[in-house]
């Protein structure tokens, strides 16, 4: 058990580190001068150089000199201290990493599954599986969407041809899934006889461009509605199901919190260590710790 440092001690701390000025005598200048090999080592030791992940050594660089430059370590004791305090540090950032990294792939792991590629068969199956495939679409954001791209371009054919010819309609079947529906079939009342009287009034009234676009209109209107009404539900589940999703799985948010114990506790541990070698170089009374670190072995 290690004890915790309070506000006042960490300040005396720092203040002390002010005091100590380094090394002045050509020996301890030497010392100082393997401090640059010394980061090199460390570095290598510390700083993860593979082949997907590599680490910034110039990140870990600055760290260490603004460190050793705040704390003033002076002799092999607290040289390593520091060097233990740095290295704590720096594996704290790649658990706060590795974190942030866990929830995004937490978050869009799950995005991903909710929008696979095979959800757009799976819905055209339930759309199929009960009757009407237009008025079961109605149900969707997904359907809704579909519906319109597909009206759009019979408005966009209607307009262009002046009628509504029996190809676009073949189309519009087809998008359907091959099969009529109360959509296809209010069309189809639309298409221009086959005549034997070309100039009949029945004829002329089933090629009234105003009337078939009127009814793509009113139509549409009615789609866009619910692609509107479905796309806001959509986007606040999906909003709630990514907000659920913020943290990682059990098992790997446990690892992380134990981890991340650990080395908080390892980097008091180095800090206390560090305050009371420096308090006594400098010549002050330094009490007994009043906690000792102890180790309890597991039991069989």
């Amino acid at each position: 058990m290690t004890k915790t440092m309070s506000p006042q001690q960490i300040q005396a701390n720092r203040l002390n580190a002010q005091k100590s000025t380094g090394p002045k005598t050509a020996q301890g200048k030497a010392a100082m001068r393997l401090n640059a090999l010394k980061h090199g080592i460390l570095a290598r030791q510390v700083v993860v150089q593979g082949y997907k992940i590599v680490e910034s050594s110039r990140e870990f660089k600055t760290l260490y000199g603004e460190y050793h430059e705040h704390l003033a370590p002076v002799g092999p004791l607290e040289e390593m201290l520091v060097d233990q305090i740095v290295a704590t540090v720096w594996r704290l950032r790649r658990v706060r990493t590795a974190e942030s990294g866990e929830v995004a792939l937490s978050v869009d792991g799950g995005w991903c599954k909710r929008n696979q590629s095979e959800d757009l068969q799976l819905e055209w199956a339930k759309w199929h599986a009960y009757g009407d495939v237009s008025q079961n679409m109605t149900n969707s954001y997904l359907g809704n969407s579909l519906m319109e791209d597909l009206l759009d371009t019979v408005y966009e054919a209607v307009e262009r041809d002046g009628e509504l010819t029996e190809a676009v309609l073949k189309d519009l079947v087809r998008g359907f899934g091959g099969k009529h529906n109360i959509i296809t079939r209010r069309l189809e009342k639309f298409l221009p006889d086959q005549p034997k009287n070309p100039d009949s009034p029945d004829a002329a009234h089933k090629n009234n461009k105003d009337e078939i676009l009127a009814y793509l209109d009113a139509k549409l209107d009615s789609i866009r509605q619910l692609v509107a009404i479905f796309g806001e539900r959509d986007y606040q589940t999906e909003k709630a199901s990514q907000a659920a999703q913020n943290l990682p799985e059990t098992e790997t948010l446990d690892k992380i919190i134990r981890y991340e114990a650990s080395l908080t506790s390892q980097l008091f541990h180095s800090m206390n260590k560090l305050e009371r070698l420096q308090r006594q170089r400098l010549g002050e009374n330094v009490p007994p710790p009043m906690a000792v670190d102890v180790e309890v072995a597991p039991s069989a």
